[in-house]
């Protein structure tokens, strides 16, 4: 899918990706990445930041995601995210950002994936995490622990 299918919405949010993705800090791998979320009407960017220690390398997406938590953006639900690479096929999140990403927007959250050559790919982060990990609520878990506790008094 080319970038003329795009709602007005969603080219917003791959242009400001890719101003994103100018910002990060990849002095390993060289290999940068933009990512822009929508939460309510503002739009929150975010870019890969890398670490000498590998493990502490932060990708794009919790990166706009943990900066809408900062500002205060959060308080808005979250709409879409929209990534972006220099790679040959439109970027796709990690397992770990699948996560946070399902955790915040929920199942239908939109997620715009492309590249620098304007390659689309758009999915919600149900399908591209299907089968995922919820923990219950700290509210759903008091209610069963109190049914519990009754049934068995």
């Amino acid at each position: 899918m080319k970038q003329d299918r795009l709602t007005r919405a969603d080219r917003q949010l791959v242009d400001a990706a890719k101003k994103a993705r100018l910002r990060a800090h990849v002095q390993h791998s060289q290999f940068k990445v933009g990512a822009a979320a929508r939460y309510g009407g503002s739009i929150v960017l975010g870019c890969n930041v890398e670490s000498d220690v590998y493990g502490l390398t932060n990708c794009a997406e919790r990166t706009a995601i943990f900066s809408a938590h900062a500002t205060g953006a959060a308080s808005k639900p979250l709409h879409a995210i929209a990534v972006v690479a220099d790679t040959p096929e439109p970027v796709a999140p990690c397992g770990a950002c699948r996560q946070v990403l399902l955790e915040q927007g929920g199942a239908g959250l939109r997620v715009i994936m492309t590249n620098l050559r304007g390659d689309i790919r758009i999915a919600t982060i149900g399908e591209l995490l299907p089968g995922c990990f919820r923990l219950e609520s700290t509210h759903a878990r008091a209610k069963k622990s109190a049914r519990k506790k009754s049934q068995s008094a």
